[in-house]
């Protein structure tokens, strides 16, 4: 069964936490601390598999989990990181999180992570120093990212095939390829895409069969956005179009209209092929064509019959061309691209650096609450175990280094004050 769309909750694992351990070794009476650090929770990687062709398995196991990291122990044992997560998925899909494009695995073996395991937290042999020479101080682990991920696959050929239902599109298919796709004398047999390769001359072309267009498509009418998301990436259109259709002009300007409206297919390469030719008198063929030349007087037509077996190779080797064609003129355009390329190093560039920018940090008062925001201030925050009025009290010292704790009293903050970080609520001060 093909499925192209699928949502999944990904939950990455979590790390391990820090432990608080002291050596106890005879005739050692004051060891000191040996607390190990916790492992880094597993991540969620997808990886594009030419053997996977849909987005089933989805359907069925809609949460992906990644293994949590192990906690540390003594005599400085880290815990060990868990196991990433390798999630296959077909060539061409794309991993969407809210309105944002995470990855597109448009090649094969192509990796992305798509949710990270959480860092684990630091043991106490972390907090050693001249003056805490027996810290109780041990992180907990982050949490690894979770949300849920929209899933789409486009598929990506040398030739789409479009046109209206029951137009020939199976049935080409089927003669030129090795592909098996439903074949009737009724519209919408295919519901969903086939592909195949066809060979001529020596060289692969790999051809998508698509579900039928219809006026309205571009809008979700009929198969709609299901037909119109694998015609994308296709580098060459090939129309074909009945030639017992009452006006082959009118079906060419539907199908073209509808590409225009979904995007910027109407500037792709494309043929034109009028099917079913097998003995219909010249005279009604070259009819039609003036019809669809009307619409675009620079299209080229071929005349066709897939079952009698009548102008299918010069159409295929019309299709290598423009496959051809498409392959050169987009290596001349990353050719020129390199050549235009500005040295950025002359260029005066004023940035923040890492450091700074991981430093910056607001706070908003939200109704009986203070919330802190700010990308290194809230990964303490996560490791902070709340639990342990050692590991609150170093929170509360690093919000006073970072200026976070004056800018809280600007703002009316009391010593009992809630502060929120990362979802982890505590008071402003120890004692009150």
């Amino acid at each position: 069964m093909f499925v192209d769309t699928a949502k999944v909750k990904l939950q990455a694992g979590k790390g391990g936490d820090g432990a608080v351990s002291f050596r106890h070794e005879i005739y050692i009476p004051k060891g000191g601390p040996d607390g190990g650090d916790g492992g880094r929770g597993g991540s969620i990687v997808f990886r594009a598999d030419k053997d996977t062709n849909t987005l089933l398995d989805f359907r069925y196991n809609p949460e992906l989990k990644a293994e949590d990291g192990k906690g540390g122990s003594g005599q400085r044992s880290a815990g060990r990181s868990g196991k990433d997560l390798i999630v296959e998925v077909p060539i061409g899909t794309i991993v969407r999180r809210d309105d944002e494009v995470l990855a597109d695995l448009d090649r094969d073996g192509m990796e992305a992570v798509i949710a990270r395991g959480g860092d684990g937290g630091f043991g106490n042999a972390h907090f050693k120093s001249s003056t805490r020479q027996t810290p109780v101080i041990a992180e907990v682990g982050e949490p690894g990212e979770a949300f849920e991920a929209a899933l789409e696959l486009k598929l990506i050929a040398d030739v789409g095939l479009v046109g209206l239902p029951n137009a020939g599109k199976s049935t080409f298919l089927s003669v030129v390829s090795n592909a098996k796709p439903e074949i009737a004398d009724y519209p919408f047999t295919t519901l969903t895409p086939q592909l195949g390769v066809a060979t001529i001359d020596g060289q692969d072309i790999l051809i998508a069969d698509i579900p039928g267009l219809i006026e309205g498509a571009a809008d979700g009418k009929g198969l709609g956005h299901d037909f119109l998301r694998h015609v994308d990436r296709t580098a060459v259109l090939l129309h074909l179009i009945d030639i017992y259709n009452d006006d082959a002009g009118e079906a060419y300007r539907v199908i073209r209209h509808e590409l225009e409206r979904y995007g910027e297919l109407k500037d792709r390469p494309e043929v034109v092929a009028l099917t079913k030719c097998e003995g219909v008198d010249e005279e009604i063929i070259q009819m039609q064509k003036e019809s669809i030349l009307k619409v675009n007087p620079q299209t080229q037509i071929f005349a066709i019959s897939a079952a009698a077996g009548q102008g299918i190779k010069e159409l295929l080797r019309e299709l290598a061309q423009a496959k051809k064609a498409v392959a050169n003129k987009e290596s001349e355009l990353e050719t020129q691209s390199a050549e235009d390329e500005v040295d950025m190093d002359d260029l005066p560039v004023i940035k923040l650096s890492p450091e700074q920018m991981s430093e910056a940090w607001k706070v908003e008062k939200h109704e009986d609450k203070f919330v802190v925001t700010g990308a290194k201030i809230e990964k303490f925050a996560r490791r902070t175990d709340l639990d342990n009025y050692a590991s609150v009290n170093r929170l509360r010292d690093i919000m006073k280094k970072m200026g976070i704790r004056a800018e809280l009293t600007s703002q009316g903050a009391e010593p009992d004050s809630i502060i929120e970080i990362a979802g982890k609520e505590f008071t402003l001060v120890e004692d009150y």
